[in-house]
């Protein structure tokens, strides 16, 4: 199994503070960037694995974390 980059690890930690599913994030992904985002692209941005700027910066905004 893929290691969790330190941001897919933020994302973790913030949606376990704010008592949200990652099902809540990927809704409101899809909704501020009108991109196709899904488990899987969540997975590969948490991996790593993809880092599209666009989606990036909608879950820093939406979870409220530091651009890195």
């Amino acid at each position: 199994m893929a290691q969790f980059t330190e941001f897919g690890k933020e994302i973790g930690k913030r949606l376990i503070d704010l008592e949200r599913p990652q099902a809540w994030l990927i809704d409101q992904v899809k909704a501020q960037t009108g991109l196709y985002f899904d488990d899987s692209y969540l997975y590969k941005i948490k991996t790593g694995r993809l880092s599209t700027p666009k989606i990036i910066q909608a879950i820093q905004k939406i979870l409220d974390l530091p651009p890195n």
